[in-house]
């Protein structure tokens, strides 16, 4: 019997035993990513699309992606979600800037025959005037929403001041996006990126070979031919810069900069910096401007990735009249960072924080393939995984000193409030 008096011993961790996924060439270009090691009877499957925000203007990403199952000649969208159901499927969609992804969860009994319907339903796929002028209905009422929240009107702010030297990164949507939207338009970014732009599958639950295959056989005719291409170089633009929200209470900031991924030789250590600065509940950021000043209930600190960039990004709201006084102690942390050394006892906490949480996000079949997916969007591999274990046991407060100074100049920052 275990005795709960005694502490556990801890083991240091140095490697993961990753389990790679298997490999199924649908093109030269676009690959099947199986991840068979699931032991019971549920399955993913994960559809990527070059049908990104970048791919087109007037919002008309977005809303393609929201009516894929609208509805048939034969069968209306609420007819189609019904069989669906009935088959014990449930569907998820997400749009970032650079792709699109259609997942559907399901058991394996049933995986072939939804996914078999939920591609017919795809193809012929009418964008009814009914559905579409309801969604844009819906959607303008969310905008008109969303820009009374002085946190969306900063975030529009800050995309477009992060992206500046580029135009389809950096574009947001107004109110026009939801006018005059046609049904040509939508069909023909939806031949083209849809059924002409599938890059990638992924299959996660215990399938037969034969499944596999009808599966390739099912969605491959949406492979996308030739290479997807993105923008390498995205430049910032630095300064401060406020929008003005009359009669409002709280003030939002985001302050931030172009950086790198996971592809750059920095990312692993500078991650731990970013840690130890605002990126768990402990971090410097929440001890100072929560938890000292009250200025805030939460304030953080990220790094975004995308296929050839990556971002830094501090995010808050605080009451306005701590406004520059919330800035001014972030200030004041960056510098803390550039000009003082890291605790040895800080830093230990951190690692092993960082370790269990890598530990956690490779727990089970699932886990582990979505940190695959992570890591392969950039080209790389789980082992890219082993070698931040090895990063993060060899850094020192040496390293973090010089990384903050490298990186955290306050001058090329964007500092964007609405308030």
């Amino acid at each position: 019997m275990v005795n709960r008096k005694i502490q556990p011993l801890l083991t240091p961790i140095d490697n993961i035993d990753f389990i790679e996924p298997l490999v199924y060439d649908i093109t030269k270009e676009v690959k099947l990513f199986f991840m068979k090691e699931v032991p019971n009877e549920t399955c993913r499957i994960d559809l990527y699309f070059d049908a990104g925000n970048i791919r087109s203007e007037k919002g008309i990403p977005s809303f393609v992606n929201a009516l894929l199952l609208s509805g048939t000649k034969e069968l209306t969208a609420t007819q189609i979600s019904n069989q669906i159901d009935a088959l014990g499927g449930f569907l998820d969609s997400g749009l970032s800037a650079e792709n699109a992804v259609f997942s559907l969860y399901c058991l394996r009994e049933n995986v072939l025959k939804l996914m078999q319907f939920i591609v017919h339903s795809m193809d012929n796929v009418m964008f009814h005037e009914g559905e579409v002028a309801e969604l844009l209905a819906d959607k303008k009422q969310s905008f008109l929403t969303n820009m009374e929240k002085v946190s969306y009107i900063c975030q529009r702010e800050f995309q477009q001041k992060l992206f500046n030297s580029s135009e389809i990164y950096s574009k947001v949507a107004n109110e026009s996006y939801y006018e005059n939207v046609t049904q040509h338009e939508l069909k023909k970014f939806f031949h083209d990126h849809y059924q002409n732009g599938l890059t990638k599958v992924v299959v996660v639950g215990d399938l037969a070979q034969d499944e596999i295959d009808d599966l390739i056989d099912t969605v491959g005719k949406w492979a996308k031919i030739g290479e997807t291409t993105f923008e390498r170089t995205i430049k910032n633009l630095p300064g401060v810069f406020h929008i003005d929200k009359p009669n409002a209470v709280q003030t939002a900031i985001r302050v931030g900069k172009i950086l790198f991924n996971k592809k750059h030789e920095d990312y692993n250590d500078f991650l731990v910096l970013n840690t130890i600065f605002g990126d768990y509940f402990g971090s410097r950021l929440m001890a100072n401007i929560r938890e000292d000043k009250g200025y805030t209930y939460g304030i953080g600190s990220m790094v975004a990735e995308y296929n050839n960039i990556g971002y830094f990004l501090i995010a808050t709201e605080v009451g306005k009249e701590v406004k520059e006084a919330t800035i001014t102690e972030i200030q004041n942390e960056i510098n803390r960072l550039k000009t003082e050394l890291v605790e040895p006892e800080e830093l230990a906490l951190v690692k092993n924080y960082l370790l269990g949480q890598l530990l956690k996000s490779a727990d089970g079949p699932y886990s582990m393939t979505d940190l695959f997916l992570s890591a392969e969007a950039q080209g790389l591999d789980l082992e890219f995984y082993n070698k931040a274990i090895h990063d993060l046991n060899a850094i020192t407060p040496e390293r973090i000193k010089e990384l903050a100074v490298k990186y955290l100049n306050w001058d090329e920052m964007s500092v964007v409030s609405a308030g």
